[in-house]
């Protein structure tokens, strides 16, 4: 089987910056179509301008994705540039302190909605477009389609702080197993990818505010260091391609050996 991603069609969310972006520049790389999609245009149009007039696989897309309206808008824009769609990554997420005994200061539905909601609905409506494309082309055999949803260690560790962001992490484990069942006979492969601390940018601001938080981290995993965000789109890019045809309904867990230890007061993110 083959990792390769050549003359598949993919669209990235989050790409604006982090995790997102380089999911979707790897993607690019190894020969895909990408849209590029995030909520904070200017940004991902600085991200992608130069390269979208010079490599025609690349376009990008700004817009609220917790609408209904935008995703239909996402998807359109998808097929009128690259004429189908086989690959979705939901790389959008919110991660926020949460506040337990404080609900005006916690962060739990935004996150919800973010994390769960919008992924569903996005996953659900692209879904449908690869189904009535493969109708039309006749494809009567084979995957149709592969959709990647990224989740967090945090949905297995019980962190207070992490309240909301736990949640909302293990919901999104347990659509990727129900859409993987749902989505099966349509040929349609449903994974996620959980991961421990990689070098977002998130993170990035978290070890600028507090040195010691890098030796926390690395204390509590077994390889000792923090992942490069190009590592764990590595992964994506195997549940994206041909090479993993037969997976669906897995959790992959990229943490350095992380879960293998009971360190309750380890940082999960």
């Amino acid at each position: 089987m083959s990792f390769s991603l050549s003359g598949k069609t993919a669209i990235v969310t989050g790409s604006a910056a982090g995790i997102g972006l380089s999911i979707a520049r790897h993607f690019l790389a190894k020969g895909a179509n990408v849209m590029f999609a995030d909520i904070d245009e200017t940004r991902l149009g600085n991200e992608c301008a130069e390269e979208a007039k010079a490599e025609g696989a690349l376009r990008f897309f700004g817009g609220d994705l917790r609408e209904k309206l935008t995703i239909a808008n996402l998807l359109s824009a998808t097929i009128d540039a690259f004429d189908k769609v086989d690959i979705l990554v939901n790389a959008s997420r919110s991660m926020q302190l949460s506040e337990a005994l404080n609900p005006e200061e916690d962060a739990v539905e935004q996150m919800w909605q973010q994390n769960l909601i919008t992924s569903l609905r996005l996953s659900q409506m692209t879904a449908k477009r690869m189904i009535l494309q493969a109708e039309k082309a006749g494809m009567t055999e084979g995957i149709i389609g592969s959709i990647i949803n990224l989740s967090s260690i945090a949905a297995q560790r019980v962190q207070p702080e992490l309240l909301g962001y736990a949640i909302s992490c293990a919901a999104v484990e347990q659509m990727t197993r129900s859409l993987a069942v749902a989505l099966a006979p349509e040929r349609i492969r449903v994974n996620a990818v959980s991961f421990g601390s990689v070098m977002s940018e998130s993170l990035q601001r978290s070890l600028k505010e507090n040195p010691d938080f890098r030796s926390a981290i690395t204390a509590a995993t077994p390889l000792g260091r923090i992942a490069a965000a190009d590592e764990l789109a590595e992964t994506v890019q195997y549940l994206a391609s041909d090479a993993s045809s037969f997976m669906t309904g897995e959790i992959v867990r990229i943490d350095g050996g992380r879960s293998l230890l009971d360190a309750a007061v380890a940082p999960a993110h």
